[in-house]
């Protein structure tokens, strides 16, 4: 959920009152303590409807209440640390695109292949595929998306090219294998469902259950993002 605390009366209720305690006393007026000179009968008409003006509510009922209320804070806390892109201010088209996928990459949903082309420290221009989901696992992507750091394929990755020295790799990832001799040019496997994502720009489609889309960034010469939707077997 976006809030904190769900929507809603009742909910509203038992994030304004910390015990169940204060949610009655805040129905006792001082017309019936002076009447019934007993807060704890006062506290039971209200349960009870006999008295206040708010909603009834039972003592189970608003502590369950509390408690899925706390729940859903605690959930956003906990992926708010979680998502790394999370509260960032996010200027670049790629970091935008990646945060917006961050979360599908993590959890599984989405395994997202990014190639990027741009030149190394060096002023040597390289290229490659990079296994999204792999590297947020295998690295702090904070530097990232803060923008201290470039994102950048390695020889590590899915796939490396070095045009300058000409220097060539290719590794299989827990969610990808790499199928590099093949007609078509590079196809990438994906090891859940085992459908193949094929990134050679001239065909129609990148494949089952998967998307192309290219990012226009003055930061790189070229970024395309191919996402994969896993479905899991049943």
């Amino acid at each position: 959920m976006d809030e904190e605390a769900p929507s809603g009366s009742g909910d509203n209720i038992v994030t304004e009152f910390n015990s169940y305690e204060d949610f009655l006393d805040s129905q006792i007026t001082s017309f019936d303590l002076y009447y019934l000179e007993d807060q704890e009968l006062a506290r039971q008409l209200v349960e009870l409807g006999y008295r206040g003006s708010g909603e009834v509510l039972k003592r189970e009922e608003f502590e369950a209440r509390k408690a899925a209320a706390e729940a859903s804070r605690l959930s956003k806390r906990s992926q708010q640390k979680t998502l790394t892109s999370s509260g960032k201010e996010l200027k670049d088209p790629l970091l935008r695109a990646l945060a917006t996928r961050e979360e599908a990459n993590r959890s599984g949903k989405m395994t997202t292949i990014i190639f990027i082309r741009d030149k190394n420290a060096r002023g040597q221009e390289i290229s490659g595929y990079i296994d999204y989901a792999y590297r947020l696992k295998a690295e702090d992507f904070e530097p990232y998306f803060a923008g201290r750091k470039r994102l950048l394929p390695r020889p590590s990755d899915l796939s490396f090219y070095n045009w300058e020295t000409q220097t060539s790799t290719s590794n299989p990832t827990p969610n990808y294998q790499v199928i590099a001799e093949n007609a078509s040019g590079l196809l990438f496997k994906n090891k859940r469902d085992r459908k193949i994502i094929n990134v050679d720009p001239k065909a129609s489609s990148p494949g089952d259950n998967s998307s192309r889309t290219i990012i226009q960034t003055p930061r790189y010469i070229q970024i395309v993002i191919y996402d994969h939707i896993t479905r899991r077997k049943t």
